[in-house]
């Protein structure tokens, strides 16, 4: 399945971004192995991600879910490490997530792909189109042997918008209270350095720097 177009409801101002192209003129493995670590830390405390369950199990739990409800997991094919699954008026579908040298951005067939905005880690990629209004054109969804339901087959051709809303808390890895408050803090400031608080809890606060 191709979704045509992603329509995200505007919230606030994005959070600074890089591109897929050009990347940095110099990379290594070892700068790789320190990003996607990172990258899967900010994913096991987020809540939010299901790990290797398949495209059909994730169209399962999604199904009931109201429109832009979302999760990552990862991606059953090889050339990807992840994938975002979200509800659609027509049902759930899945877009796979690039990587190249520190940046993460979402798949597309668009020409205009290398103007679809990349970021370091997964957290601010959601969290970016979650909030800011933009849309990205003709994303990639699920790989093309995936046998489509009638009514998503018919949104093909149509597009069908993807609303980032709501993300998906797996009971599994479900947020601590200390967690859900650390969101709370970081949706109302970006400057938590500066707050009154101890160092273990500014630490703690830095240590997972976003608000979804």
């Amino acid at each position: 399945m191709v979704a045509r177009a992603v329509t995200i409801l505007h919230h606030e101002e994005p959070q600074s971004s890089c591109y897929p192209q050009p990347f940095p003129p110099t990379w290594n493995h070892a700068q790789d192995l320190r990003c996607i670590t990172t990258n899967f830390q900010y994913l096991q405390t987020s809540g939010w991600y299901w790990g290797s369950i398949s495209a059909s199990q994730a169209r399962e739990v999604l199904q009931s879910k109201s429109e832009g409800t979302f999760l990552v997991r990862d991606s059953s094919h090889l050339q990807y490490m992840l994938a975002l699954s979200v509800t659609t008026r027509c049902g759930p579908t899945s877009v796979r997530i690039q990587y190249n040298r520190g940046c993460f951005w979402l798949d597309s067939t668009s020409p205009h792909q290398p103007h679809l905005q990349a970021f370091p880690d997964i957290p601010s990629l959601v969290q970016h189109y979650t909030v800011s209004g933009q849309t990205a054109q003709d994303l990639e969804s699920v790989p093309p042997q995936t046998k489509l339901h009638p009514m998503q087959d018919a949104a093909k051709g149509s597009g069908v918008p993807l609303k980032l809303l709501h993300p998906l808390l797996n009971m599994q890895g479900f947020p601590s209270l200390k967690h859900l408050a650390r969101l709370a803090i970081n949706k109302h400031t970006n400057c938590t350095d500066q707050l009154p608080l101890p160092k273990t809890l500014l630490d703690f606060l830095q240590n997972y720097p976003f608000f979804i």
